[in-house]
């Protein structure tokens, strides 16, 4: 399985390499080549991939414990709860900042209260954090 493995890099490193070579020649001859050269490694490689496919399903369906649907809804809880808490952060702080830049371009006197508007606002991403953390630590 490896020689396959390995063989199948060779052929993607090639096709790599032999594309940028003839991107860069840039002849009419050269493309021609080029394609001729891809449609070679594709030749290869896609049925490398599908025994690879075939051979590899089978030993990895017998490697699986038994299925544990609770430690994966934790964490896809707590990648939910980091995710979405920083997603929440990211818009409040958008909007607040421009708000703060807008504000402070008017009057310099008000920098200091609209960085704690924007620490406020950073402050659910910590928040999601301390959430998905204590998920974790459940289970």
């Amino acid at each position: 399985m490896e020689k396959i493995i390995i063989f199948a890099v060779l052929t993607v490193f090639s096709m790599v390499v032999s594309g940028f070579y003839f991107i860069y020649k840039g002849t009419d001859a050269n493309r021609k080549f080029a394609r001729a050269f891809m449609k070679l490694n594709l030749f290869v490689f896609v049925p490398i991939f599908v025994f690879g496919l075939i051979s590899l399903v089978p030993q990895m369906a017998s490697a699986a414990t038994a299925s544990t649907g609770g430690n994966g809804l934790g964490f896809l809880a707590a990648g939910l709860s980091t995710g979405l808490a920083s997603l929440g952060a990211g818009v409040a702080v958008s909007n607040v900042g421009s708000a703060a830049i807008g504000a402070v371009s008017e009057d310099p006197n008000i920098l200091g209260k609209s960085m704690i508007y924007l620490g406020l606002a950073e402050g659910i991403a910590i928040y999601g954090l301390i959430i998905s953390i204590m998920i974790l630590g459940r289970l």
